[in-house]
C-alpha cells in the first residue's frame, strides 16, 4: 500500500502514479474528494469537458488520451451497475473510475478476474490522505 498526504493543488503527484487503464475504486466519506480526484485524473489525461459526478446517471464517459468511464454507485450500489448493464463496461478498454466502490464490487471484480486499484480517501484538516492499494 502507498500513502499520499496531499493538498488539492498537489494531486498531480498521486495522479501520475495511477494506472492509465483498468478499474479504480474510490472510497471515502461524503465530501472527502472523490470527484475532485476524478477531475484531476481526467485533466491529466487531456479531457477538456467539465467532469461532474454522475450521481443520477450512474456513468459518464470522457475522451482524452485514454477513454475515461466515471461511475457513481452511491444511490444504487453494485446492483445498480448490474441492473443497468454497466458492469460489462468494466471489460472495455479505458480507465474506469468508480466512486463509492465497496467490498461487494471488489468481490465481484475478484470473481470475474478484473484487476483493480483501491483508493481510500480520508480527510485531515485541509489535506487528504490517499491510501492506494493494487489488487
Amino acid at each position: 500500500m502507498r500513502e499520499f498526504i496531499l493538498a488539492k493543488d498537489e494531486l498531480i503527484k498521486l495522479v501520475k502514479t495511477l494506472p492509465k487503464d483498468g478499474v479504480v475504486l474510490l472510497s471515502g466519506t461524503l465530501a472527502s474528494g472523490k470527484t475532485t480526484l476524478v477531475q484531476e485524473i481526467a485533466k491529466f489525461h487531456g479531457v477538456k469537458q467539465n467532469v461532474t459526478s454522475p450521481t443520477f446517471s450512474i456513468m459518464q464517459s470522457y475522451d482524452g488520451d485514454v477513454k475515461i468511464f466515471h461511475y457513481d454507485i452511491y444511490q444504487n450500489g453494485v446492483s445498480g451497475l448490474v441492473k443497468n448493464g454497466l458492469f460489462e463496461n468494466l471489460y472495455e478498454d479505458g480507465l474506469h473510475l468508480v466512486e463509492w466502490g465497496d467490498e461487494e464490487l471488489e468481490n465481484m471484480l475478484k470473481i470475474y478476474k478484473i484487476p483493480y486499484t483501491i483508493i481510500n480517501i480520508k480527510t485531515k484538516e485541509n489535506l487528504r490522505i490517499y491510501e492506494v492499494k493494487s489488487a
